[in-house]
């Protein structure tokens, strides 16, 4: 055993032994020093890659809104990065930090003002908060069947591809006049396949590689039309207090078609997500305190003007494909988002409104495909792995719950349509058990 690994199992040890209240300075002293020993043995390449792995949905997303003058990309920067390094501290896992999708295209097309898209994000981040704040998230939890979740998580994942498809025809051309050099199928094809060739590979850091390669065609597009460049200045947070006029069309607009979008798949979902590929950290993310980060957030940032956040079960995923395994990845982008926040801010847009779709298309297909493929674990462990009638069951809950979520594009109608069938399959089965014991 190395001196390292020794050292760390001594600084767990200590952890073990001494509580907080019983000696406080021995106890942060050591949980410093194991977080220390963590931290530097996760920090890798494929850590970085990982950090990288929600930009399919996060820059598209941040550049449409602050274009349009709607949010503040000096604040969304700034706060997102906050809230990366937060989230890190807190939940030990990759925990993404993503914008509200349902809010955003709301306020793309209903061209909501800056406060109104403020307004519902607070309104949604009040609400889940208390959500959590009450414990009424972990009612929802609990009575919801495994399959619905895992529906909701592949109906999720295959919306992402679809998403994905889409962007990558954003621009796309096969040559003609209307191709472009720096953003189109080619670019599109060569990403996929890289990606996939190396899929498997916890070395090769795919999503690092594609941003680098993305940021490079896009400082030569600015270089070639003359734009913009970014310029260093000191940027900081502007308070934004919307007015009660825009804080209900906010809420009514927006805030509402948000809210089963973020209980369910930013929570619910995210939570069984994290649970399956960090099972040794299930004590921290619980529904509870996931309700509550996505609740702060929003109550807190939205104020300043920066674009509503939520966590996500679509970014994990993307994250862990594209080699996140600790809190290092988003710890790390959690400070390049800050300080770039404060140095660049929005003079930053140009160069993100160059960046390829045909390649944030391809990571955020990735990001989808490693969500959707979560659903394979669709039976409780507790079922009798023989019940072949159960197992049916149980796969056709997940089909016609992402299938209802994906054809109307809403969560919420895909969880009350999962729900309702799991209800009438539990009725007919009680009855057929009853009638056959009668027999």
């Amino acid at each position: 055993m190395s001196s390292r690994e020794i050292e760390a199992g001594e600084s767990r040890n200590l952890n073990h032994n001494f509580s907080l209240w019983h000696n406080p300075l021995l106890y942060v002293r050591s949980s410093i020093k194991e977080r220390t020993l963590h931290i530097k043995e996760n920090t890798t390449l494929s850590e970085l890659s990982g950090s990288l792995g929600d930009l399919g949905t996060l820059l598209p997303i941040l550049v449409t809104l602050s274009i349009a003058g709607q949010i503040s990309l000096t604040s969304s920067l700034i706060f997102g990065g906050l809230w990366n390094i937060i989230s890190g501290l807190i939940f030990r896992i990759p925990m993404c930090v993503q914008p509200m999708k349902a809010i955003a295209a709301v306020a793309v097309s209903a061209h909501l003002t800056k406060g109104e898209v403020m307004s519902a994000g607070i309104g949604v981040g009040a609400m889940i908060f208390l959500l959590g704040i009450t414990r009424t998230i972990k009612l929802v939890e609990r009575w919801t069947p495994i399959p619905v979740i895992r529906g909701i998580q592949l109906g999720a994942g295959i919306t992402l591809i679809i998403k994905a498809v889409d962007l990558v025809q954003k621009n796309g051309s096969w040559g003609g006049s209307s191709w472009k050099w720096n953003d189109n199928y080619e670019w599109s094809i060569v990403s996929f396949i890289f990606v996939f060739t190396f899929y498997s590979s916890k070395r090769m850091p795919t999503a690092l590689i594609l941003f680098v390669i993305g940021l490079i065609i896009a400082l030569v597009k600015i270089f070639k039309s003359n734009s913009a460049l970014p310029s260093i200045l000191f940027n900081y947070p502007e308070i934004v207090v919307p007015t009660p006029g825009e804080f209900k069309t906010g809420f009514l607009s927006a805030s509402l078609g948000q809210l089963p979008l973020t209980a369910l798949n930013s929570v619910i979902a995210l939570a069984a997500l994290a649970n399956d590929l960090f099972p040794e950290r299930s004590s921290l993310n619980t529904v509870g305190k996931i309700s509550i980060s996505v609740g702060l957030m929003n109550i807190i940032g939205c104020f300043f003007g920066s674009i509503p956040y939520c966590h996500g079960s679509g970014g994990l995923a993307g994250q862990y494909r594209f080699g996140a395994r600790s809190e290092v990845s988003i710890l790390v982008l959690g400070f390049f988002k800050l300080i770039v926040g404060i140095l660049f801010g929005k003079t930053l847009t140009n160069l993100l409104n160059y960046f390829p779709n045909s390649i944030l298309g391809v990571m955020l297909f990735v990001s989808g495909a490693e969500l959707a493929s979560a659903a394979r674990n669709f039976m409780n462990a507790c079922d009798n792995s023989d019940d072949v009638e159960k197992k049916k069951i149980n796969f056709t809950l997940v089909i016609v719950t992402a299938g209802l979520l994906v054809g109307f594009q809403n969560d919420g109608i895909g969880y009350v349509g999962g729900m309702l069938v799991s209800l009438l399959f539990f009725i007919i089965r009680h009855f057929d058990l009853k009638s056959s014991d009668s027999v």
